[in-house]
Formats: structure tokens, sequence, C-alpha cells
């Protein structure tokens, strides 16, 4: 019954922690609050998840440098990428590019581990490539061209890349402890990680205006939204769950336009549709054919 409430809700959340990213370009250093978002992340889950961490360390010891791993493409190149990428594009684009993560993971699969990926799943790439030309060529592909990819596009590229990759290690490496334990120990080493980009920030000081903000990303995007997700996915299965996970630039574009005043253009719609259609397109027929075979 409403099984489809925690999962939204996961993804309005991340919506909105995009647009927070954004608005935090204004008032505090995106390598500060890379930092803060996960320390504060840690000290909310590590009241219950250390007496866990120290049961549990013999054992999980020898996964370290997977662990590491995996923090450094989830925890600090995704989401630190996305603290500097708001400094030079939309929240609405931004929204749109985590679209692409589903597509660049079975480009990544197939080029490291040679995946065999289904016909659809190929046409889905081509389709949401073009809505990605068309999107970051601002309704002009042609002129990627002449002046190139904006910087902040670009690095959310890069970070959604990382972030695909790290879908992909998670589920082949299928780390055999609980879901929070596993997401605990990459908080912990992804702010080991941060204090050297900490260091490299210009100022480190939270202004008022900021506390909402970092509060926001550290609680509400790193805990909160990380168990409707895991709720959604126990009861719906990764594969329905993660069909939720295209609803994300639509929320984003409108929490932007409502809060920061962002206009969607017409190239949002066309781009953002073409890349949405590509996901579903190759996630729609995978998914049927597993519904035929079960």
């Amino acid at each position: 019954m409403m099984n489809w409430l925690f999962p939204v809700l996961a993804v309005l959340i991340w919506a909105a922690n995009t647009v927070v990213s954004k608005a935090a370009a204004a008032v505090i250093d995106p390598a500060a609050i890379s930092l803060y978002r996960w320390l504060i992340a840690a000290l909310v889950l590590s009241p219950v998840m250390a007496p866990q961490l120290r049961r549990q360390w013999p054992q999980l010891r020898p996964y370290l440098a997977k662990f590491a791993v995996l923090a450094l493409l989830g925890m600090v190149l995704y989401q630190c990428l996305a603290y500097f990428a708001a400094h030079s594009t939309s929240a609405t684009n931004m929204g749109v590019i985590c679209a692409l993560i589903p597509l660049l993971g079975v480009l990544l699969n197939s080029l490291l581990f040679n995946f065999k990926p289904a016909p659809a799943a190929v046409l889905g790439v081509l389709v949401s490539l073009a809505g990605v030309l068309y999107l970051l060529g601002q309704g002009h592909p042609a002129s990627l061209l002449a002046n190139g990819v904006n910087r902040g596009d670009a690095l959310m590229l890069v970070g959604s890349s990382a972030y695909a990759l790290y879908g992909i290690l998670l589920r082949r490496w299928a780390l055999p402890f609980a879901p929070w334990l596993i997401l605990y120990v990459q908080v912990l080493l992804g702010v080991l990680m941060l204090i050297p980009v900490a260091a490299s920030a210009h100022s480190l000081a939270i202004v008022p205006s900021a506390i909402g903000l970092v509060l926001f990303a550290g609680i509400a995007s790193s805990v909160l939204a990380a168990y409707c997700w895991m709720i959604g996915v126990q009861q719906l299965g990764s594969e329905q769950a993660a069909i939720f996970m295209n609803m994300l630039p639509l929320f984003t574009a409108l929490i932007a336009s409502l809060v920061l005043g962002e206009t969607i253009h017409a190239y949002h719609w066309l781009g953002g549709g073409l890349i949405l259609f590509g996901v579903v397109l190759a996630q729609g027929r995978g998914w049927l054919l597993r519904r035929q075979a079960a």
C-alpha cells in the first residue's frame, strides 16, 4: 500500500538538494560544504552505527580498499563536483544531467566489464545522447563545436559518470554487510578524504544564511533520503525503485523555478525529454523482459 511513497520522497529530497547546491554556491565555499555535509551525516549516524562498526570491524577490515573506492566515487567525486558545478550552471541543468546516470552506467559497464547491453539499451543511450547534446548546446548542438561545453555542465557529467561507476561496483562487489553499515563506513572514509579538499577552501566559515543549507545536505539528503530509498528498494525491488529516479529532473526544475526563479526554457523540455525517454526506453524494455522471464 503506497509503496511508491518512499522512493518518491527520496527523489524529491535529492531534487531539493540539487537546488540547495545551487543556492549554497553564493554563500559557502564548495570545498567547505562538501566536508560539512558528510561530517554532519557521520555525527548523526554514529550513535547507532559506531557500536555495530566496532563489533564487525574484523570482518569488515579486508573490504576497506573497496569501501575506499566507493567513498571516493560516491561521496567525494560526485557530491564535491556537484557543489563546484553549481557555480557555473543552473540547478535545472544539474538535475537533467543527473538523469543520465543509469545510461552512463550502461556505457561504463560495457567498456569496463564487457557487459553486453540489450538493443533497447543501446537505442536508449543514443536517444539520451541526442538529448544531452541538445541541452548542453541550449537548443543549438552545433554550437558545442565552436564554444565547447559549459564548465559546470562538464563537471556534472564527470560527477555523474563517477556515480554511475559507483553503482556498478556496489552491485558487482555485493559487500556482505547491512546497508546502513555500508553507508556509514563510506561516510567516515569520505570525511577523511575531504579534509585535504577542505584545506584548499578560501574560507571554512559558515555564514548564518548557509546553516540551513548545510543541515539539509547533511541530514535530509544524506540520511533521511537514504532511509526512504532503502525502504523503497525493500518494498518494490531495486529495478522498479530505480524508475522513480526519472522524476529527479522534473522535481529539480520545478523547485528551482519556485525557489531560485530559474527559467525553464524550451531546450530544457526537449533535451530533458529525450534524455528521460532514452532512460525509460532502456529500463522499461529490460524490466518487461525480466517480468516475462519470472
